[in-house]
């Protein structure tokens, strides 16, 4: 079984195609020493195990529609049950209880919600538009077997890097931009005590789980980003590591970060697979080119949809404190949604 990857890099001025077998793993930490295209769910079962797409065949050109000529695919229909303002308010009352009674920390709430596409908007033009309006973002298409078609628009970084040097980073906080400042690169924006806290949390995480590999790390942030018509906290984790061959133990240990799952990381995990109303599958997971001993590139699989034909699950959540509304955190995702469904609009 074969799949592939189309994927550029943020700011890129070139796209890569990358098409080759399948390999399952049934683990993170089985990315140990590996090389190729990765596409990992949110959680690691035996339905869903994570991907590797051997490379077999890489090609590198222009960011242009004329580079490329992909498949056809056809992806069976997913049974799913989509999440309205009514699910959502039955979850969020569930997740809030548990964080004002202590149970946790945080924890992160996602829903999904199923959109048309025209016909006509196939999903190579739906790469090559995020490309277009996302240049900040890495954008990747990702078809294999098991997974089904994806496409990715994400300001994350789970771990890049090359020759020893190696980066991460904690990305909390979301604002929705207003339309004057949209015309801003950088806007001045005025955190909340609860968005500096919840990046607050995914920082220190962070930096606690590499501290299990290296001595040598440096912080810095937060600082405001900007991703579409949001804008996020961050703060950059550049490292080193005594040798290249442990990276899938890395990620095995940084993955899912409180930024997707919550805290304490275990039992918020378990919490959330068993009451969410729709199962997150590869969204909130993480994907990129994987080589240990070249070129590292992994992002957290956020602004993200499922391309099923004309169907589009479009996939979003929020992080919820003790101090979240649920009108606030209901907006939060339809202001991250909103990055898939620029792409559907039939006028550009």
């Amino acid at each position: 079984m074969k799949g592939f990857a189309l994927f550029r890099q943020p700011y890129g001025s070139v796209a890569t195609w990358m098409e080759g077998p399948v390999e399952e793993l049934p683990s993170y930490a089985s990315l140990n020493s590996r090389q190729g295209f990765v596409v990992a769910p949110f959680v690691v079962s035996d339905e869903e195990p994570v991907l590797l797409i051997l490379p077999e065949r890489t090609l590198t050109a222009p960011v242009s529609r004329e580079s490329f000529t992909f498949p056809e695919v056809v992806t069976p229909p997913t049974e799913w049950t989509q999440v309205e303002r009514m699910h959502y308010a039955v979850d969020f009352a569930n997740f809030h209880a548990h964080l004002l009674n202590d149970d946790y920390r945080k924890l992160v709430l996602s829903r999904c919600v199923m959109e048309h596409k025209s016909p006509s908007l196939s999903p190579s033009e739906l790469f090559w538009r995020a490309c277009e309006n996302y240049p900040r973002l890495f954008i990747a298409l990702t078809y294999t077997p098991q997974s089904g078609l994806w496409l990715v628009a994400t300001p994350e970084v789970l771990l890049e890097g090359k020759d020893g040097r190696w980066r991460t980073m904690a990305l909390a906080g979301t604002v929705k931009l207003c339309a004057s400042q949209l015309q801003q690169d950088i806007p001045q924006v005025d955190w909340s005590v609860k968005n500096i806290q919840e990046q607050r949390y995914v920082a220190t995480y962070m930096m606690e789980c590499l501290q299990h590999f290296t001595n040598h790390i440096t912080e810095d942030g937060p600082r405001t980003t900007r991703a579409a018509n949001l804008v996020h906290l961050r703060s950059d984790f550049t490292f080193s590591l005594p040798t290249h061959d442990l990276l899938g133990d890395l990620l095995q240990t940084l993955h899912p970060t409180p930024a997707v799952c919550g805290l304490p990381k275990r039992d918020a995990c378990r919490f959330i697979l068993s009451n969410e109303h729709t199962p997150r599958h590869y969204y909130s997971g993480f994907m990129g080119p994987l080589d240990a001993e070249g070129d590292t590139h992994l992002y957290v699989s956020l602004r993200c949809m499922k391309i099923e034909g004309d169907d589009c699950y479009l996939y979003a959540g929020g992080g919820l404190l003790r101090e979240s509304t649920e009108e606030q955190e209901w907006q939060e995702t339809e202001a991250k949604m909103e990055t898939m469904r620029r792409l559907l609009q039939t006028e550009k």
